[in-house]
């Protein structure tokens, strides 16, 4: 029994002398400290990551946040049940989610933090769709085209009359909810038998390795893959937002005739997570560095816009803006900085 009771210790001993080993060799980036953890929309995972990437530079024995891919749905989910600290959201918190935060006692403040518009694409070796209308784009993706729109033609008589294969997000991704209310007219409304993925480089590799492919992604991801998808311009049949078909940009996603395709993005900071240290200083710089935004490929708010989302997270302002909830497509930020001021 003393043979018994030695060994045990001896392995006890060896343990704490290996994991202290281990805390004193942490890489840079790797320290001690609470670790942040983000999950939600694969839209704004570039910038979250980009931001992430940062800090633990500028932190090197604080612990790198950790930056989750789940989808916009799926990281509200895993959000209000206080796992992640903070939610990553192409598209403002809905209702349901309200209720299932508000039952767990989670607050959150929502703070906007880039411009995204959502891009039609296609293969390049597509000479056909120059352009597209919201019109053909409903006729495309509305849940009665499953089955049945399935060639080309069929969008617009002069397309050839081949397969047509779409690619798009999946159903827990806000970019989904988004560009379905934009299009189709009712979110989460469309047809089922399309390829989806929350992972947007899934449709980029679908969408450049297939000629008859066409899809929709955040702007971003095109920027990056530029040699690989060509944009198709789109016209919303609105002569108040420009002549004719218009091609996603910086400019035309901020100056709102890119429509309606355009965007806001959001992060959701825990009300709780909000009071530590080196959450305060992360969030910091979705406002100080909105460089970072530009080269991953987003559009960065203008100044009063980040302004007003710094003061919401200084006062630790609760609740979202957008009433209700949901993708409420149109709604433009600089329409909510009248209402908010």
């Amino acid at each position: 029994m003393f043979h018994l009771h030695f060994r045990v210790a001896l392995v006890v001993l060896l343990v704490a002398v290996a994991a202290a080993c281990g805390r004193g060799s942490q890489p840079s980036g790797e320290g001690g400290g609470a670790l942040i953890t983000l999950d939600g929309s694969s839209t704004v995972f570039p910038i979250a990551e980009a931001v992430a990437e940062e800090y633990g530079k500028a932190n090197p024995d604080i612990r790198t946040p950790t930056v989750g891919i789940s989808g916009t749905g799926g990281g509200f989910q895993k959000f209000c049940r206080g796992e992640t600290d903070i939610s990553n959201a192409s598209r403002p918190i809905r209702p349901a989610e309200i209720e299932a935060c508000g039952k767990a006692g989670i607050e959150y403040i929502e703070l906007p933090i880039a411009y995204d518009g959502l891009a039609i694409v296609v293969n390049p070796g597509n000479t056909w769709a120059t352009e597209i209308t919201v019109a053909e784009l409903k006729t495309l993706w509305a849940p009665e085209a499953q089955g049945k729109v399935t060639r080309w033609n069929q969008v617009r008589g002069s397309w050839p009359d081949r397969e047509i294969h779409l690619f798009g997000a999946g159903v827990d991704s806000g970019t989904y909810d988004y560009f379905t209310e934009a299009t189709v007219g009712q979110e989460g409304a469309s047809r089922g038998d399309f390829t989806s993925s929350e992972d947007d480089n899934v449709i980029v590799q679908g969408v450049s390795s297939d000629g008859l492919a066409l899809g929709f992604l955040p702007l971003a991801y095109v920027e990056q893959n530029r040699s690989r998808l060509t944009l198709v311009p789109v016209d919303d049949g609105k002569p108040d937002n420009g002549a004719g078909p218009i091609t996603p940009s910086a400019d035309t996603v901020r100056g709102g005739t890119y429509q309606p395709l355009s965007r806001p993005l959001f992060v959701y900071v825990s009300r709780k997570a909000a009071d530590r240290p080196e959450v305060q200083q992360f969030v910091e710089m979705f406002f100080s560095r909105d460089d970072l935004v530009r080269e991953v490929g987003y559009i960065e708010l203008t100044p009063p816009i980040y302004e007003l989302a710094r003061k919401h997270f200084a006062d630790r302002r609760v609740g979202t803006a957008f009433g209700e909830g949901g993708s409420q497509v149109g709604m433009t930020l600089e329409a909510l900085l009248a209402r908010e001021r």
